[in-house]
């Protein structure tokens, strides 16, 4: 919409005047054929309705419009307005090129932004500065970007997540192309395919597990993280009886304190937002122990942020079934 001819000390040339608004033309476009000049809110909001010029009835679209000459533009530069900000008590008058360099630091602007001086240095409008709550806008900041820390957190572990996911495919993918390899060395070399060692260890590993009984973790805030070396001895104890391979033994152990465990379970904030996890991890019961064994190669399925090699041992001080 145009400037309200009441803002002009003097008389306005009627070629500077918008045919639809009546008012001193603001941002001005014309026609491409006749040059009828219009504010550029008024025309798109009138061919939004119907595409003729207002003036004459010419055919025209929006994408047709043009700037106007630099003589019209020049003309209405050198009129002189009244502040918009006139009804606050501004009676600046300035040249139309310049008012809105002006309403940026009008004294009576009252959206003009000014500094808190009650404590909080937030930016704030004028207008607001009576009902600024400093409290209340601090308390709604901190809140805002806790929430954002909170989704960027989120965002991170389900990237970690893809991530493991991506390295386990990679590496399974490894594997099989490493036994076609071998498979195809041997049978070049009419040798018998054999199973890798890799391969035996695993079923190795596999039948212990599965004499194991199935747990499940009642209080998961039970956990112990950091366990003494009584503890750990005792725990080793019972893993040896249980039948454990000697040759995974040492690492379980070295994975019952929580500064070898993996990501999603190194600290206590990790373990706090991966709580609603741990109903998915597959977790077997060390024999007479409050503690369990969570082995790798059952839980594949969680991904490197969640389990390591060979296993994660778990001790809890109680909520074991």
């Amino acid at each position: 919409m145009g400037y309200e001819l009441t803002r002009f000390e003097c008389d306005v040339d009627e070629e500077l005047i918008c045919p639809i608004c009546s008012g001193v033309l603001e941002e001005p476009v014309q026609a491409p054929i006749c040059e009828h000049a219009f504010c550029t809110a008024c025309i798109n909001e009138w061919l939004n309705l119907q595409e003729t010029c207002p003036v004459d009835r010419q055919s025209i679209t929006s994408p047709e419009l043009k700037p106007v000459p630099r003589i019209l533009k020049n003309l209405l530069a050198r009129l002189t307005i009244k502040c918009t900000n006139a009804e606050f008590g501004c009676e600046s008058l300035i040249k139309l090129d310049v008012l809105n360099h002006h309403l940026l630091e009008c004294n009576h602007n009252p959206k003009r932004p000014v500094q808190c001086d009650k404590g909080c240095g937030l930016i704030v409008p004028l207008d607001e500065v009576s009902q600024h709550n400093c409290v209340r806008e601090l308390h709604s900041i901190i809140h805002s970007q806790g929430e954002q820390i909170t989704e960027l957190k989120e965002k991170a572990i389900d990237f970690q997540h893809q991530i493991s996911e991506v390295k386990q495919q990679v590496t399974i993918l490894t594997d099989v192309i490493r036994s076609f390899r071998l498979s195809a060395s041997n049978l070049a070399l009419g040798q018998p395919v054999n199973r890798s060692y890799a391969d035996s260890t695993s079923d190795e590993v596999i039948q212990w597990i599965q004499t194991l009984p199935q747990a499940r973790v009642t209080r998961w805030g039970g956990m112990i993280s950091t366990p003494d070396a009584v503890l750990q001895a005792v725990i080793r104890r019972s893993l040896s009886d249980s039948g454990c391979p000697p040759y995974i033994l040492d690492p379980l152990m070295e994975n019952a304190h929580e500064r070898r465990w993996s990501q999603g379970l190194s600290t206590l904030e990790t373990r706090q937002m991966n709580r609603r996890r741990y109903e998915q991890y597959i977790a077997r019961r060390i024999p007479g122990k409050q503690a369990v064994v969570v082995m790798a190669c059952e839980n594949r399925h969680m991904g490197d942020f969640m389990v390591m090699e060979p296993g994660i041992v778990m001790i809890f001080a109680h909520g074991i079934e």
